[in-house]
Order: C-alpha cells, then sequence, then structure tokens
C-alpha cells in the first residue's frame, strides 16, 4: 500500500511498533470529525468498547433530555474503558453513534469535536438513527474499538 500515491496518510505511532494509518484518499471528501479509513498493523493490541450511554457511576441517567450532556457522559464512560484496557482516545480507530429519532445531532457534534480537540485524525465514524435504546430516556449510545500498537 506505500505505493499508492494517492493515499494520504496520517500515522500514529506509539514506540517502536508498526503504526495506526488514518486513510484520508485524495478525491475524496475530508473532514475533522472522522476518517474514511483506518489501517492496524498485526502487532495491535485491540480494545473493544460496548455501547456508552450518559450514566453516571451511580447508573443515574447524566441530562436527561440533553443530548450534548449525555454525549460528554458517554465519552468520559468510554474514555474510561480505554483507560481500562491499556488505551488512550487517541487509539480509537472506529466509532458507531446510535442516536435516537430525530434528536439534533449537532449538539453531540460539538461535544464529540470537544473531546477529540486536537488529537489529530480521528477515527472512521458511523452514526445511525434508531427507533429507541435500551432506556427510553438514553438520546444516544457510542461504541468504539482502540487498537494500541
Amino acid at each position: 500500500m506505500a505505493d499508492w500515491p494517492f493515499v494520504a496518510r496520517g500515522i500514529q505511532r506509539r514506540g517502536d511498533g508498526m503504526g495506526i494509518e488514518r486513510l484520508n484518499p485524495k478525491g475524496m471528501h475530508s473532514n475533522p470529525a472522522y476518517s474514511q479509513g483506518v489501517a492496524l498493523p498485526a502487532s495491535a493490541r485491540i480494545v473493544l468498547i460496548g455501547g456508552q450511554n450518559g450514566i453516571d457511576a451511580d447508573g443515574r441517567i447524566v441530562g436527561k433530555g440533553d443530548i450534548a450532556a449525555q454525549t460528554r457522559q458517554a465519552l468520559a464512560n468510554l474514555a474510561m474503558v480505554l483507560d481500562a484496557g491499556g488505551a488512550r482516545p487517541e487509539d480509537l480507530v472506529r466509532l458507531s453513534i446510535y442516536i435516537v429519532g430525530d434528536a439534533d445531532i449537532r449538539p453531540a457534534f460539538g461535544a464529540w469535536m470537544a473531546f477529540w480537540a486536537d488529537r489529530g485524525p480521528p477515527p472512521v465514524v458511523t452514526g445511525i438513527r434508531v427507533l429507541g435504546l435500551a432506556n427510553p430516556d438514553f438520546l444516544i449510545e457510542i461504541e468504539g474499538q482502540a487498537a494500541v500498537v
């Protein structure tokens, strides 16, 4: 793949391992919120993060009716799982974001961009509208995958 001149890569490296390649081919739409693809080295440790909601440590919903608050809490929960797995947010390679019905995603997007900040090329992201989630008060659920090299 190194011979493909049309692939612009942002490579993140940790230690002496092979890097995670964020793929954003020339000629495709570029967006600061997500990458078009990710290539992982065979030696990467994969950390899978189950769907996170806006729930605090006591199981209470944070920000009932407020998608931005629920997104911030879901991302904080996701970061705690990453840490428990020996990963950092920068190691995220994929996110799936489930959004209830016709909820306005702009506040959630703002919370995501604040969380990602200047961490470099973002992971691939899929946004999915769903009829509902496990609790009728949940507005968003975020699951992810990270690769530690």
